[in-house]
């Protein structure tokens, strides 16, 4: 279980003022990056800030990388125990360069 507060500290997370400040949240987002899918395509805006030489310009892609984010590391996602006595259905989906299948109950 999570514990709450440490879900109300990144919900309430500040807009970050400064390069510093976006590696911080960086880092933390990166540190549950296993956990949140597309999550280099998400946090690209962000990276874009912290390049050696660049002006740092919060645009509405970085607001937009940053609340989805925090909506990502604040939200569980819902998983549920099979049920032994219902049919699965099994969702595949291959290309040259992987193989990815999901188990699924009733959709």
């Amino acid at each position: 279980m999570v514990d709450p507060a440490k879900v109300e500290a990144v919900a309430e997370w500040p807009r970050q003022t400064n390069v510093t400040e976006v590696r911080s949240f960086l880092g933390l987002a990166g540190y549950y990056r296993k956990f949140i899918e597309g999550f280099s395509k998400i946090v690209l805006p962000l990276t874009k800030l912290t390049r050696k030489g660049k002006e740092y310009k919060w645009t509405k892609g970085c607001e937009a990388s940053f609340l989805e984010l925090k909506i990502r590391l604040t939200s569980a996602p819902v998983l549920a125990l099979p049920n032994a006595k219902q049919k699965f259905d099994v969702c595949c989906d291959a290309s040259g360069q992987g193989l990815g299948f999901v188990l699924m109950q009733d959709g």
